[in-house]
């Protein structure tokens, strides 16, 4: 069992904007969804993690041994799947993962071959081995991504934005992946796309402002939010009025009209009806409720 305990941590930049803001969470075997809008701070914990910057406060333990001080262990042990993965031009989807093998060290030729072999298949991608990855759509570089992140068995995997822009079958394909990968190390999957969270990870937390402002289980937080969720819908003329008296905490387009979620412990007006909440209000509801939130894992 492996342990990624991320203590106290907190990191600023020259512009004085606090990425970080005391961060602290424990995580071990299996997938964990970092859940939270852009700007929240989910790419400088991400760096943070992968080695990449230093914090400048608070620490973080892999298997009981700081990362900062062993930066060279823990990369030794790291697939990170950044959310901008370059390629290089003209060379082959082989020939580009052999060459990232070895600069993991994987020096051995004829094990190099092996394992470059067999993540290829395993991400379904044998067949176009010899095609530029240039030449890849989204999905299958994705794919490829995450090829090279398994490259010397690592322990602890971070994947950033994985599935923006991908199509639903690439989605799918690539969830399936995850889940496949997600059993025996540690996963931090890093996300604005609440439907990745929700089909993939049995754990959770919510960031904002660079704070962790929720944690649990999905299916756990859905049911403490049984009851309270409430939904309308109303004329795009009558939406400003809602906005004013009640707290909406998301509002989608149905056949021309607005459809209101509003949290409240008590049927808010005449009209409303009870809502069975998805993880999605779960998210809104901890990013309008962030300022009043109680304890950690519960929604004021």
């Amino acid at each position: 069992m492996h342990r990624l305990q991320i203590k106290h941590l907190t990191k600023s930049y020259s512009n004085n904007i606090k990425a970080l803001d005391d961060i602290s969470l424990d995580i071990s075997n299996g997938m964990f969804g970092l859940l939270g809008p852009n700007g929240a701070g989910k790419s400088s914990l991400i760096r943070t993690l992968a080695t990449l910057q230093l914090p400048d406060s608070g620490q973080v333990l892999f298997d009981g041994k700081d990362i900062h001080q062993h930066p060279q262990e823990l990369r030794s042990q790291l697939g990170y799947l950044p959310q901008d993965f370059g390629v290089y031009p003209k060379i082959s989807a082989m020939a580009l993962l052999d060459h990232f093998a070895v600069l993991k060290g994987l020096l051995n030729k004829a094990e190099r071959k092996e394992q470059v072999l067999a993540l290829l298949h395993q991400t379904n991608l044998y067949a176009v081995r010899k095609q530029a990855v240039s030449t890849f759509s989204g999905g299958m570089r994705q794919r490829f991504g995450i090829a090279q992140a398994l490259l010397g068995a690592p322990q602890l995997i971070i994947v950033d934005e994985p599935t923006a822009g991908l199509d639903p079958q690439e989605r799918n394909r690539f969830h399936d992946l995850l889940s496949e990968i997600g059993e025996q190390v540690v996963v931090l999957l890093s996300t604005h796309i609440v439907e990745d969270v929700h089909d993939l990870c049995p754990e959770m937390a919510v960031l904002a402002h660079g704070k962790v402002i929720l944690r649990g289980k999905p299916a756990s937080l859905t049911d403490a939010l049984e009851g309270r969720i409430w939904r309308k819908t109303v004329s795009k003329d009558a939406l400003s009025h809602f906005q004013t008296d009640f707290n909406i905490i998301s509002t989608r387009r149905v056949a021309g009209s607005i459809q209101l979620h509003v949290l409240a412990d008590d049927c808010p007006d005449p009209g409303f009806e009870p809502f069975h909440p998805g993880l999605e209000d779960v998210y809104f509801s901890a990013l309008f409720g962030a300022q009043c939130r109680g304890k950690e894992g519960v929604i004021c």
